[in-house]
């Protein structure tokens, strides 16, 4: 067969992306990321230096990359999507073993990648090439790839497309159809358009959000909310603490905007909050630190909120913890083990939703107890997802008319949400490729 696209992950659950795109002699994988819950439980006690890629297969937290084992010479490229760790994550353990594949990402994707590899004392022997979005890219002679640019919750996500001699491949995980973002540009629907006519050959797509049935709203209206729970509610003489996902640059801009609006003192406390405002400082995308106080180190936290406690309403708190990590910050305050005591109608903003995995409703639960005891007043969900609902997906395959497609990034229910809306659409069975981590598709 031509073309061969091997599921090695993502397709059972949602984290641990990758898939092998094999044409003809040559392989290119989209995505290599960790499955965040896998992962923290099997890592909470190791350093991340001594972690054996085999254990961490064998553990769920990465891609089990053996069912390309065979192929893996042929690997030319590594290509992750965006910044965040189910796709960039396990790259720092896996791309040695395909020594003679170059990674290319957009500018952010591969600065928060060189900033794990940094901060771990990591190393690996591939090049990294950064391709700013829309920009495209010579592979080889037979297969050049085209960035296009995507809105999602971290900035610079692309949609991959794989250009070869038998049609485009487009690889599309994670994006949403934002027309109003607050950071970046809106998504680049003239060049999908382009490409949708010239034929996709396979549209492999983000099923995250396939079972809701609406559209994804934009992130303008995740600021709206913000505004007015920050703006709008009485705040004075208390704490108010937020915390949201820490790649979320654009929901961390409405923040800060916001926190000097109330006239307070911005902190950013944490390690992945600085890990990845910095990687957006150095590319220059952002320039947080010039309204906030970045603090990543427990001694430099502590000593902050200790003069916190003692002027509560002169500071905005944003923090790490809004699924509920017990070793995150907010779990940390909550449990009094900084110098830092919640008071009587304190208030907390989780500018998130809950990742539904049990670990996470549980963690989520069990802090929220903890904060009521203690009286706090809890505003949860003043966000927007950053995937696409049902009727986005049915735009995009619209708009770029695949002949197949592959239902990528979720679990069984997410993917057949999308092979149900390809069927609705009127896609052909045999054109429909449902599939599950180890697998591999030959059209």
């Amino acid at each position: 067969m031509p073309i061969e696209i091997y599921t090695v992950g993502g397709y059972n659950e949602v984290g641990k992306n990758c898939t092998a795109i094999k044409v003809d002699d040559e392989v290119i994988i989209c995505d290599m990321g960790i499955h965040l819950e896998s992962y923290i439980k099997y890592t909470e006690d190791e350093d991340i230096i001594n972690l054996s890629p085999s254990k961490l297969m064998e553990a769920g937290a990465i891609p089990n990359i053996r069912i390309i084992n065979d192929i893996r010479d042929k690997v030319k490229a590594i290509i992750p999507t965006h910044a965040h760790l189910d796709h960039v994550g396990a790259i720092p353990f896996l791309a040695e073993r395909f020594e003679n594949a170059e990674i290319l990402g957009t500018p952010y994707a591969t600065q928060v990648l060189s900033t794990i590899l940094k901060d771990e004392n990591m190393s690996i022997p591939n090049d990294i090439k950064t391709l700013n979005p829309n920009a495209k890219y010579q592979i080889s002679k037979n297969i050049k790839i085209e960035f296009i640019n995507m809105t999602h919750s971290t900035p610079q996500t692309v949609m991959v497309a794989i250009h070869t001699k038998y049609g485009i491949i487009l690889y599309s995980n994670d994006f949403k159809f934002d027309s109003s973002p607050v950071l970046g540009k809106k998504p680049n629907f003239e060049r999908l358009k382009d490409i949708g006519k010239k034929g996709i050959f396979a549209l492999i797509c983000d099923s995250t959000y396939a079972p809701l049935k609406s559209k994804t709203p934009s992130e303008s209206v995740a600021r709206a909310m913000l505004k007015e729970v920050m703006l709008g509610t009485e705040s004075k003489g208390k704490a108010v603490v937020i915390t949201t996902f820490s790649s979320h640059l654009a929901r961390l801009k409405s923040i800060i905007e916001f926190g000097k609006k109330m006239n307070r003192k911005i902190l950013l406390i944490g390690r992945s909050l600085s890990k990845y405002v910095y990687a957006g400082q150095d590319i220059k995308i952002i320039d947080f630190s010039k309204d906030a106080k970045i603090l990543r180190f427990k001694e430099q936290i502590k000593s902050r909120l200790k003069k916190v406690n003692k002027n509560r309403d002169k500071y905005l708190m944003v923090v790490t913890g809004h699924q509920g990590e017990p070793k995150a910050v907010l779990a940390r305050m909550a449990r009094d083990e900084y110098p830092f005591k919640f008071k009587k109608e304190d208030q907390v903003i989780f500018s998130s939703s809950v990742i539904p995995t049990d670990i996470n409703k549980e963690n989520r639960e069990n802090l929220e107890k903890t904060l009521k005891n203690k009286g706090v007043r809890i505003f949860r969900d003043v966000h927007v997802s950053g995937h696409a609902s049902r009727e986005d997906l049915r735009d995009l395959i619209n708009i770029v008319h695949p002949k197949h497609i592959i239902p990528a990034h979720g679990g069984q229910q997410m993917t057949e949400a999308l092979a149900d809306l390809a069927d609705e659409m009127g896609f052909r069975e045999k054109n429909i490729h449902v599939s599950y981590d180890g697998n591999k598709i030959s059209i």
